[in-house]
C-alpha cells in the first residue's frame, strides 16, 4: 500500500488551508499553484501564490520543498539528520523609496517571524524604461525544516502570512 510522504502529507494540507481561506472564508484570492517533481535532481516542488481580495499591490507565495536526501531519509527511515520540507515564503510588491521600505520590509518580517528566518529583497524593473518604482521580490527562508508533527501549527502560520501582507501593504 501506497504510504504518503511527509511532503505529500504537508502539500495536502496547506493546500486546504489555503482553498478554504479562499473559497469559504473569502480572505484571498489564489492566484496560482505549482506543483513539480524535477527528475534530474530528485526533488518536489509545491508552491501556491494569492493576493488578499480587497488588495492586489501584494502577491504572497507558500513554498514547500523536498529534497533527494529528505525523501530517501524518510523512505529509508534514517534515524539521523533533519528529515523533513524545507518551508518557504515570498512576497511581491512595488517600493519607491529603496533604502527606507527595504529597511521598513526586513526590520517588520524579523519582528513578525523573529529569528526563524533569513531574508532576501531583490529589486528590479524593465530597462530601458524609466521608472520611479521597483518591484522588491522578497523571499523569506526558514531555517528548521517542518514535517507532520507541525501540522496543528499551520492556521497560525497561515494568520502570521495575511498579517505579514497586511504590513507589507502599509510599507
Amino acid at each position: 500500500m501506497y504510504d504518503p510522504t511527509i511532503f505529500d502529507n504537508l502539500k495536502v494540507a496547506f493546500e486546504n488551508h489555503v482553498y478554504d481561506l479562499d473559497t469559504i472564508e473569502r480572505k484571498i484570492t489564489i492566484t496560482n499553484r505549482m506543483d513539480r517533481m524535477d527528475f534530474a535532481i530528485l526533488t518536489r516542488e509545491f508552491a501556491i501564490q494569492f493576493t488578499l481580495v480587497d488588495s492586489q499591490e501584494v502577491v504572497a507565495e507558500i513554498g514547500l520543498q523536498a529534497s533527494l536526501q529528505d525523501l530517501a531519509g524518510e523512505i529509508l527511515e534514517v534515524s539521523e539528520g533533519n528529515i523533513g520540507c524545507s518551508l518557504s515564503l515570498g512576497f511581491t510588491k512595488q517600493v519607491h523609496d529603496v533604502a527606507i521600505q527595504c529597511e521598513e520590509i526586513e526590520q517588520a518580517l524579523y519582528a513578525i517571524w523573529e529569528n526563524e528566518i533569513q531574508v532576501t529583497q531583490t529589486l528590479s524593473h524593465v530597462y530601458p524604461q524609466k521608472t520611479s518604482s521597483y518591484v522588491n521580490t522578497i523571499e523569506v527562508k526558514f531555517k528548521l525544516k517542518i514535517n507532520e508533527e507541525h501540522m496543528g501549527e499551520i492556521a497560525d502560520f497561515l494568520d502570521h502570512v495575511l498579517k505579514t501582507v497586511d504590513v507589507l501593504l502599509e510599507i
